[in-house]
Parts: structure tokens; sequence; C-alpha cells
């Protein structure tokens, strides 16, 4: 398998947080392709991706995953412990629910708000600042649903680490780059993500 990675991007990280929690990185050659130099729109990666879309998964001569959840969840059913996206019916359908939230009300909102305002992403599309704005202060209304979670679980899908932790931390690592900051009425969530960085996996692919 060949998973095409960028250090540049919050997604990819994603994947390679979670081949870390299970110990696996080494089941898959690592290929990086540079977004800044829009290496993911070349053909010969369109061709196998079918979007420029990082990361990807490239299973076989016929078969590519994009979208990192869909990849994360192949490789779950390859690689099934540390269990990373539920174990029976209810715990499952919970995970997926406070993953989608997590995707919803925190990644994509925080990714926006880093696109419409980081210079070095000028050269990808033409930055509006209103939005980066209007999705930063989305993302801090969404961590008041995330505050209450926290204070009756130790992490967002429940007792362990899952696949909607994973998703949250590395949506506020990746808000960094457009000063969003995790606010000190939201102590639950300071607490989980300081837990969530003292993970040896929280280094996969950072340089650190």
């Amino acid at each position: 398998m060949k998973l095409y990675d960028s250090l540049r991007a919050p997604n990819p990280r994603r994947v390679r947080w979670f081949l870390a929690e299970k110990g696996v990185e080494d089941q898959l050659e690592i290929i990086n392709l540079d977004i800044l130099k829009q290496e993911h729109r070349d053909p010969g990666f369109l061709a196998k991706a079918g979007l420029a879309n990082i990361p990807a998964l490239e299973i076989d001569d016929e078969t590519t995953i994009t979208e990192s959840v869909a990849i994360c969840r192949y490789l779950e059913s390859l690689f099934p412990e540390p269990n990373m996206f539920g174990r029976d019916a209810k715990e499952t359908a919970v995970i997926e629910m406070w993953t989608r939230r997590a995707e919803m009300m925190l990644a994509t909102p925080l990714m926006l708000a880093v696109r419409h305002s980081h210079p070095a992403l000028a050269a990808l599309e033409k930055q509006i600042p209103e939005i980066a704005e209007s999705n930063k202060a989305g993302a801090t209304r969404a961590l008041k649903v995330f505050e209450r979670r926290l204070g009756e679980s130790a992490f967002i899908g429940g007792d362990r680490v899952t696949i909607a932790d994973i998703l949250a931390a590395c949506s506020i690592d990746f808000s960094r780059m457009a000063r969003f900051a995790i606010p000190d009425e939201a102590p639950n969530v300071k607490r989980w993500y300081e837990a969530m960085q003292a993970r040896p996996a929280a280094k996969a692919g950072t340089g650190a």
C-alpha cells in the first residue's frame, strides 16, 4: 500500500496519527506531496485518486481511497487493535456521532479560517478575511459542546482515544496558523487537548 501524504495539511496528519496509535506506520510506503507546489494536481496522481485530495491510499492498481476517515476505516479493518471506531453497535454509533461533530463543527470551520487568513495559502485560493473570522467564531461556539462532553468523558468518543479525538486534535493544532486558541472558559477541552498532545502518536510525521 502507498499513502500519499503532505506535511503541510491537517487531513493527512489524521492518518499518520491513526497509524502511530496502532503502531503500524511501517506497513505503508509514504509518498510526500508538496501542496504549495500543487503536486497533488499532477496528472499522474489525479489518474489514481480522481480528485486533487490528500491523503490518498493506493491499495492496488485499481483502487485508491481518498478522504481521511475512509482511509482510517479501511486500515482499522486490517489492523483492528487498538480499536478506534467502536467495539459494538452502540459504541460505534456514539463514536461516529462525535466524529461527525468534530468534522463539521471544528475541523471544517478551522480549516476555512486558516485557508482564508494564512499568507502562505493565498497562492491556492482567493482569501476573504470575513470568511476566516466567521469560521473562527463558529469554532469557538462549537467548543462549548465539546466542553460539556469532556466534562463527562475522558475523551470525545468515550473512555479511550478514538478517531473522533484524532480529528479534533489535528484540527485545533492546524488552527494555530489562524491564531486560534482554546479559551480559558473551556478547561475540560484544555485538559483533553494537553492529554492528546502528550501522547507519543501526536508527534507522528511532525518532525518532532
